[in-house]
């Protein structure tokens, strides 16, 4: 086992299989099933999910900013709540957090307890986003990753990696193996936003991203095997 504790980025479309929208369960089962797989090894986990299969704020239209991030974040709570329940299905204990308590649906994150929870071999769902209009996922996924002292994080996605231009416009883009945060950010490649990314590179925090539809990619991405793009902190 490379690492011991990492932060799971899933993308809400990823989860969303061929429909691109709502709930894909056969893609959710065969994702828990996956991460059951890591959680066997010992690995603690944390896991964050975007809300892009129900709500992009960015195509909202002449809707206030404000509203539609908090839409968006809401989008992301229904998602680790759906993923959460197959995760237990497939024999894993889950906990939900966000930033801001929702009755008896997620408990306020504290990282303490967020900690605690993981080495209890919890997976962790952290909802919600930063609870902050104007932050993506993205954000939210690195800030997590940072307060938990995560080893790495592991970003699944609908493509299969880092390229120097987006492939499915450009049929000779290149992948890239291998990247500098700095590299990333310096580039604009738009593979995460720029403000994560900065925080990812100050914080030392170095990322994997990956084709979530590949056979066994997460389990792949634990064990080291090369698979997707290392983007490595400076």
């Amino acid at each position: 086992m490379k690492y011991k504790r990492i932060l799971l980025k899933l993308s809400g479309e990823a989860l969303a299989g061929e429909k691109k929208t709502g709930f894909s369960e056969e893609e959710i089962r065969r994702v828990a099933a996956e991460v059951k797989k890591v959680a066997d090894l010992g690995t603690e986990i944390a896991v964050v999910i975007g809300g892009g299969n129900f709500w992009r704020g960015r195509t909202s239209g002449d809707m206030d900013r404000v509203h539609a991030d908090q839409i968006g974040m809401l989008a992301t709570v229904m998602n680790c709540l759906y993923a959460a329940e197959y995760f237990r299905i497939a024999g894993m204990q889950c906990k939900v957090m966000a930033p801001y308590e929702i009755g008896d649906v997620a408990e306020k994150f504290v990282r303490d307890k967020a900690v605690e929870y993981l080495e209890e071999k919890n997976v962790v769902f952290f909802a919600g986003g930063t609870g902050h209009p104007f932050f993506s996922t993205d954000m939210s996924t690195v800030l997590r990753a940072v307060e938990i002292g995560a080893d790495i994080i592991l970003s699944a996605k609908a493509i299969d990696g880092v390229y120097d231009k987006d492939p499915k416009v450009y049929p000779d883009a290149v992948k890239y193996d291998t990247l500098r945060m700095s590299e990333l950010i310096d580039k604009k490649l738009g593979v995460i936003d720029l403000a994560s990314a900065v925080l990812a590179e100050e914080n030392h925090m170095s990322m994997l991203l990956f084709g979530l539809n590949e056979e066994n990619s997460i389990l792949r991405a634990i064990n080291g095997d090369k698979i997707g793009t290392v983007v490595e902190a400076d």
